[in-house]
């Protein structure tokens, strides 16, 4: 397999350092694609996050492997009885690093807090509309009408005030949107006039720097030796962007590089076999989903959502495409999370009943449409082009033409976003472990405006009174009650057909040592070493 001449060298250069026993610890991972830059707050693909997450820290952080909740920037904080005030505590003495726009002349303090928050909620913020307006994360969680204030005590007491209770509150600040920029770079980049640089040479605080970003080629960091945390265990860190699975495949197989995401699930037999591999794997917390555009004919009638759902062979594509790696899904939410409804029924696969319905609905000999595909692997989703290709030939049973379409990644989630399609495959990895970030960020009314990561614009208020009843519920036991009732509402309504629940699975060189499955799929790198 010939590898294009720039990664040739860059692989030949790394063998090259490694044989002649250089000290550094260069750490090379496989990444499947470029970041869209180096912004996390207008991100939402774990491609972004995985190259944004090196270079920031947070108010508060997952610990990791978990989905536990630690102290991050802030090293304490306290939340008074009703539920609505948050007081921070931040640490001192915090570096940020520099590049050769800017040295900072300060430390981390309470003006980077608010900076990360305003840049997001307030219009008029100068950075609000820089690099792009849509705060998907923010905004699809309703953060514009949670938030009430934002009060700097002191130079390191933040209080945030809320205008109701939320359950999910700190968790949902521990997640990559929330990664703290500098306040001061900020200021100085306005007045150079390049205010876009914050996001694309990036300054953060946290264990990694970027050196050198080259657009779906490299991406290199170097470990910050002022890391509030410690310096990291490896000194160098490369990402070598191979977006073919099996190129990535054989650069893990010759050790041009040490981590690998999204195996092809028809080459784990080899992987498993290779004696200087080792493959960790646990359940995914995600979920792969075809979205009916709820709000464009014909999926506006649940009729034609649910006729199409019985159409579709799911076995078929989970032992065709997913193999091993994946289990039906049923439900909008991961089997591994709490308040998973398990009494639930799927559809069955009934393609003569799916008839019947369409006709009920109006369309007795069949209908057109389009049927969206992602052109990249993703963690919920081995291969979208084949599995579109499945779904297409099972609908044309039911006289349901239904022509393929994609676009570069990019540009497939923001026309997705923007509601172009009719019907349209994604998916959603867990950024916090809790219920309310798949049932309402991907389905709740604030998600479903343009831009929103409610890409089937699903917008039912029977629905939408239960998840905003349990966010601002405080007893796990109730909320659980309120989540199991809204798994009911979403399969009646069916604004998704609900593909599989994907396994992770991270191949590795044996030499990696302490690599931690993140449970949001993410690939994070301070803790990691590598054995001589």
């Amino acid at each position: 397999m010939k590898l294009p001449v720039h990664r040739k060298h860059f692989a030949v250069a790394v063998l090259a350092l490694a044989a002649a026993g250089v000290s550094a610890k260069t750490l090379v991972y496989c990444s499947e694609g470029s970041p869209e830059n180096f912004y996390p707050a207008i991100n939402t693909t774990g491609t972004s996050f995985d190259a944004n997450s090196q270079i920031y820290s947070r108010i508060v952080e997952f610990e990791r492997g978990t989905t536990n909740v630690v102290p991050g920037l802030a090293e304490k904080w306290t939340i008074s009885p009703d539920g609505l005030v948050y007081t921070f505590q931040l640490r001192k003495g915090v570096k940020w690093h520099s590049n050769k726009n800017f040295k900072p002349s300060r430390d981390f303090n309470a003006d980077d807090m608010l900076f990360m928050i305003q840049r997001q909620w307030i219009e008029n913020d100068p950075y609000f509309k820089v690099t792009s307006p849509n705060h998907s994360y923010f905004n699809d969680m309703g953060m514009p009408k949670l938030l009430k204030s934002v009060d700097k005590v002191d130079e390191y007491t933040v209080k945030i005030t809320l205008n109701r209770p939320e359950a999910p509150f700190l968790a949902n600040l521990a997640m990559e949107y929330a990664g703290v920029q500098s306040k001061e770079y900020a200021i100085a980049m306005l007045q150079a006039g390049t205010p876009e640089k914050i996001d694309q040479e990036p300054i953060g605080t946290g264990p990694f720097y970027l050196v050198q970003y080259q657009k779906d080629a490299v991406i290199r960091y170097k470990a910050f030796a002022q890391f509030w945390g410690g310096k990291a265990k490896i000194d160098d860190l490369i990402f070598s962007i191979t977006p073919d699975a099996s190129v990535r495949w054989a650069k893990l197989q010759k050790g041009e590089c040490h981590v690998m995401p999204y195996p092809n699930p028809a080459d784990l037999d080899a992987i498993r076999k290779d004696p200087n591999i080792k493959v960790l794997e646990q359940a995914g917390l995600n979920v792969g989903y075809l979205a009916f555009n709820t709000q464009k004919k014909p999926f506006d009638d649940v009729r034609v959502r649910k006729a199409i759902s019985m159409a579709i062979d799911k076995k078929a594509i989970i032992d065709g495409v997913y193999l091993s790696t994946g289990v039906a899904a049923k439900n909008p939410i991961p089997p591994s999370m709490w308040s998973y409804n398990d009494a639930i029924k799927d559809d069955p696969f009934d393609p003569q009943a799916a008839k019947k319905l369409l006709a009920q609905a109006g369309f007795p000999n069949g209908l057109s449409t389009d049927l969206w595909a992602m052109p990249v692997q993703r963690p919920y989703n081995p291969n979208a082009r084949r599995i579109a290709e499945l779904m297409q030939a099972d609908l044309a049973k039911i006289g349901v033409k239904a022509e393929i379409k994609s676009f570069e990644w990019g540009e497939y989630r923001k026309r997705m976003q923007a509601g172009e399609h009719q019907m349209g495959m994604l998916g959603w990895t867990g950024d916090n472990g809790d219920p309310d970030n798949f049932l309402h960020t991907l389905l709740g009314c604030d998600s479903a405006k343009t831009g929103g990561s409610n890409v089937a614009k699903f917008c039912y208020q029977p629905y939408e009174d239960l998840v905003l009843k349990a966010k601002t519920t405080a007893k796990q036991a109730d909320r659980d009650a309120l989540y199991k009732k809204a798994q009911v509402i979403f399969k009646e309504q069916a604004p998704w057909f609900t593909i599989a629940h994907a396994v992770q699975l991270k191949p590795m060189r044996k030499e990696v040592v302490d690599f931690k499955l993140s449970p949001f799929g993410r690939h994070t790198f301070y803790g990691v070493d590598l054995k001589p």
